[in-house]
């Protein structure tokens, strides 16, 4: 197998992770939730290097998961390798969209196909804050393409 599978063409972070004796269940796979452990170790790395990350517990504005959803492709045993690779999508006002794929070295093919919503949060007021263009101009250098930027929404007097 080349160093990346062609499903990952386009991913700029791709992380490889070892499947575990443990990730398996008691139906002889690994469990559906690993999968969504490996999405977030290839998230937090593309947060990382775009610049999101805070030190932890968090303080001011930083990322959090809104929501995720998982295609599972085939079932994964141990052993094997998978490289699980992000990429943003979309940004918007306060969110972005990120897209993952889950390949198995073994098995030579997508495992699973993961989208997740991450919001840009302001811990100390838990609320949405804006996605900010230094952290726009971020992904779009990691991405190797520009996102148009949002206009914050009027304010209210």
């Amino acid at each position: 197998m080349k160093h990346h599978h062609e499903a990952l063409a386009g991913f700029p972070v791709v992380v490889t992770i070892p499947v575990l004796w443990g990730d398996q269940d008691a139906f002889a796979h690994v469990n559906n939730l690993v999968y969504l452990g490996w999405c977030e170790t290839a998230r937090v790395e593309y947060m990382q290097r775009a610049g999101m990350w805070v030190p932890l517990p968090p303080q001011g504005v930083g990322p959090i998961l809104a929501s995720i959803k998982c295609d599972f492709k085939v079932a994964l045993n141990y052993p094997d390798t998978v490289h699980v690779g992000a990429r943003v999508t979309r940004i918007g006002n306060s969110s972005l969209q990120m897209l993952h794929h889950i390949v198995s070295h073994q098995r030579d093919e997508l495992a699973a196909v993961a989208d997740s919503t991450i919001v840009m949060l302001d811990y100390s007021i838990g609320r949405p804050s804006p996605v900010t263009a230094g952290i726009r101009a971020k992904i779009g250098e990691i991405e190797g393409r520009e996102f148009a930027g949002h206009a914050p929404a009027p304010s209210r007097a």
